[in-house]
């Protein structure tokens, strides 16, 4: 079978929305409550520009560095700007075998 480019574009939008797919608030604010560790992944300069109040700055591409850090025991809550860089962080911290990892999106999809 042979997808139309319009078909193939469709069927990428709709991986990408599975990858991509973002935690709701009151999961997010469950968790922060029962003491997840919050790490944003954007650069040093977007964290800078304003960051949630008890995330960590851990970039993504720092993580890997990072994960011996890392609680394996506890709750981790991911953020970026969009959600595209805590998606992937999420999806490094599962293939490291951490178990309890949610990816909230953006900065703005966090919990106030």
């Amino acid at each position: 079978m042979t997808l139309s480019r319009n078909g193939a574009l469709a069927a990428l939008i709709a991986i990408r929305k599975l990858t991509n797919k973002k935690a709701p608030a009151d999961l997010m604010r469950r968790k922060i409550d029962a003491g997840a560790t919050v790490i944003d992944v954007r650069t040093p300069g977007e964290f800078a520009s304003g960051a949630w109040r008890v995330a960590k700055n851990i970039p993504l591409d720092a993580l890997p560095g990072k994960l011996a850090t890392l609680p394996k025991d506890k709750p981790i809550v991911l953020y970026c700007a969009s959600g595209a860089r805590s998606a992937q962080a999420a999806r490094l911290l599962k293939n490291a075998a951490f178990t309890d990892i949610t990816s909230a999106g953006g900065l703005s999809d966090m919990p106030s």
